[in-house]
């Protein structure tokens, strides 16, 4: 059975997307500034280790519009996995690659996991990963811990979710930034 991996740049204090775009608090304005080759190293680790992509519905317009028209190494990897696309408000999903999944989504996430293949990788898509994670499908988390509290925004774990979690991994970047992955017991 493949491995859901769900990987997230988040604050210290839980925070993975902040209150909307231009703010102050976006994804942007409080990561940019420790990207450095070890961030970069870690997230193409994960790149590389999944050969699909289950997204929600806005973390999937957000990359079909960065990655569809783009070249370069990532936005042909970005292109070349297969994506489905958990949404009841898309028709359909036109970015190469891509399926929608409408009806029931912890059977379809359950019977793409046990399919062979790779892992399955899902970046953003917060509120789909806290639905799947109340549903113990999520396997592994890949968190990227910024050193920085934001105070407000989307936080990865929901009030009321109660997780165990088994640390697999762990080293800093040399900008400061935790890489870690946990296993999700």
């Amino acid at each position: 059975m493949r491995k859901l991996v769900a990987s997230f740049f988040i604050s210290l204090d839980g925070v993975v997307q902040g209150p909307g775009p231009g703010d102050d608090f976006d994804l942007a304005g409080w990561t940019m500034p420790y990207w450095d080759d070890d961030v970069a190293a870690f997230v193409q680790a994960g790149m590389q280790a999944a050969d699909t992509l289950l997204l929600g519905r806005v973390t999937y317009q957000g990359f079909a519009a960065a990655f569809a028209a783009s070249t370069g190494p990532d936005a042909e990897l970005m292109n070349r996995y297969r994506k489905y696309v958990v949404s009841t408000t898309l028709d359909q999903a036109d970015w190469a690659n891509s399926s929608l999944i409408t009806g029931n989504v912890v059977e379809e996430v359950t019977k793409l996991k046990q399919q062979g293949g790779q892992d399955i990788g899902m970046s953003g898509s917060g509120t789909l990963v806290q639905a799947l994670l109340r549903h113990q499908l999520i396997d592994e988390l890949n968190l990227l811990i910024y050193p920085v509290v934001l105070g407000r925004g989307k936080r990865l774990f929901a009030d009321g979710l109660t997780l165990n979690l088994q640390l697999k991994q762990s080293t800093t970047s040399r900008s400061g930034v935790l890489l870690t992955t946990y296993q999700v017991a």
